[in-house]
């Protein structure tokens, strides 16, 4: 039996551990070789790789600090030579502070966005040259409920970015519309992950998974959710955002 992304390339950014990880890994489940980006490769990355190549997928390891134009250039330089082609880009890498405004300097902000959103921007601009080439192309924003309704105590920048990500969605889904290229966004809500207990601690995590009517979400059920958009079942959505918040915020 053929699998639905057979064939397909994908890079998902920040994909060692946590929600990247499981996005890339369920990619692969569905078929897809996986160019795995993260700001450090180590054990974590390798192990990824291991698990993907175990699915008989092709995979890449590829350190890069996505928030820098110059090694952005080169992630997809080798992107190009070693693969040639690629279908699907998941914007997963970010990271947050547990600051509040108040906390927060220029210097954390800038870090947040560069971070998170131009991180986006760099990785997005580069995929839709080689996507537009192709005249086909999928990319995949990881946004967060924050994005839509702020965030509940501090991150503001965080939040920020989060929604700057989704009026990126919907911009960029209008250019690439004409060219064959779907652009979506995911909104997890509260994932089970390394860097939700380094932010909201045990006892914050608890908190927040009492208030969530499903409990807390699991990194594969976001990749899930990419792996829907990036197959037929996204061929005629656009400029969207799908929830995956475990009925945290309904609408």
């Amino acid at each position: 039996m053929t699998l639905e992304l057979t064939g397909k390339v994908a890079l998902v950014t920040g994909a060692a551990r946590g929600i990247g990880k499981g996005i890339a890994l369920v990619l692969a489940e569905k078929g897809a070789d996986i160019i795995i980006n993260d700001k450090k490769m180590n054990y974590e990355g390798e192990a990824v790789a291991a698990q993907i190549q175990a699915m008989g997928r092709k995979t890449m390891l590829v350190e890069a600090d996505v928030s820098k134009e110059a090694e952005v250039k080169t992630l997809f330089e080798n992107i190009q030579r070693n693969f040639g082609r690629l279908d699907i880009l998941v914007n997963n890498a970010g990271t947050s502070q547990a600051k509040d405004i108040f906390d927060t300097s220029l210097e954390d902000w800038e870090y947040i966005i560069n971070t998170n959103l131009t991180s986006t921007f760099l990785c997005s601009q580069a995929a839709m040259h080689l996507m537009a080439a192709q005249r086909a192309g999928r990319i995949i924003n990881i946004s967060s409920v924050v994005g839509e309704r702020g965030a509940l105590f501090g991150h503001v920048h965080y939040a920020a970015t989060k929604s700057g990500m989704l009026g990126m969605t919907m911009t960029l889904a209008r250019t690439g519309a004409p060219l064959g290229v779907t652009v979506n966004a995911v909104a997890p809500g509260i994932i089970e992950t390394e860097l939700l207990f380094k932010t909201h601690g045990m006892e914050g995590v608890e908190k927040l998974s009492a208030s969530i009517p499903l409990g807390l979400g699991k990194p594969r059920s976001i990749g899930l959710a990419v792996a829907f958009l990036c197959g037929e079942g996204g061929n005629y959505i656009t400029g969207a955002t799908l929830d995956v918040n475990g009925g945290i915020n309904m609408k």
